[in-house]
């Protein structure tokens, strides 16, 4: 696991837009052969979103050949509201890059069989030729995309019932009010996360501290089931400084000199400047 320390919130988010672009021109996609990119939602990736669609503007970046597969998204919240993840991604970016409609994929939180919706996605994604690279960020309990504590380190796409840590984290998108914030969703598995050829995490902010400190501090364990990125061949977790506070001091100076040493912040920071 790499870990990259940013001084704030832009610089990871400029970051880790940068180093997507670069991954995505590499491999010259085409259509025959497109570029697959995992993404989630939440607050985290917005910064992320915004720069990636200002590189597509300028010119830099184009995403015609990129497909993408959403992590997930809740049970029975129609699509059109301002809540859903199809609003989500639609509002916060796809409407705003060249990306082919037919190249998106959401899971359908209202599909009659459920079960059935699931079992297809990850045919999709077979399909597609697996995943390149999966973006991703974590719950201040360690969790990725719904794959709450305690989620089976295999799993695959499925329902999940939301913990209250969830729902209170959530609430906020839904009036501050806690009984309108959905109670399950469907969400791709850590195992479907971990057959991804590249993972990249992003973590920002005090109230993501502990999560990141169980991520590559502790052990692999379920309760924390970010923390199976350490058994991932190249997964990066890029951060902002607020969110290193709980790391061990000799845990933090490891990552800050060796990106320091590599020179890894300003070789992305400033790829497109």
């Amino acid at each position: 696991m790499r870990v990259i320390i940013a001084k704030d919130y832009d610089e990871m988010s400029v970051w880790a837009a940068n180093y997507v672009a670069k991954r995505i021109i590499d491999f010259k996609p085409t259509a025959e052969h497109p570029f697959v990119l995992g993404c989630p939602t939440g607050s985290s990736p917005l910064g992320l979103y915004k720069h990636l669609a200002e590189l597509n503007h300028k010119g830099v970046l184009s995403f015609q050949n990129v497909v993408t597969f959403n992590m997930d998204e809740y049970v029975n919240l129609d699509v059109n509201h301002p809540e859903s993840y199809h609003s989500f991604m639609w509002t916060n970016f796809f409407s705003k890059i060249d990306i082919k409609p037919e190249n998106v994929h959401i899971l359908d939180g209202n599909a009659k069989d459920l079960l059935a919706e699931c079992a297809h996605y990850e045919e999709m994604i077979q399909e597609a030729g697996g995943i390149d690279l999966f973006m991703g960020g974590v719950g201040p309990d360690g969790h990725i995309a719904f794959n709450e504590p305690g989620s089976s380190l295999t799993s695959r796409t499925r329902i999940k019932t939301l913990t209250t840590n969830t729902i209170q984290a959530n609430c906020r998108f839904f009036d501050n009010d806690e009984t309108k914030v959905p109670k399950q969703a469907l969400t791709v598995g850590v195992g479907t996360v971990m057959d991804a050829r590249e993972v990249l995490i992003l973590c920002n902010g005090p109230k993501k501290a502990r999560a990141l400190h169980h991520m590559i501090e502790n052990g692999v364990n379920h309760m924390w089931t970010s923390s199976m990125l350490q058994m991932h061949q190249h997964a990066t977790v890029v951060c902002d400084e607020e969110a290193t506070v709980e790391l061990k001091i000799s845990t933090y100076q490891y990552f800050k000199d060796k990106q320091q040493i590599e020179g890894t912040i300003g070789r992305y920071y400033n790829l497109f400047k």
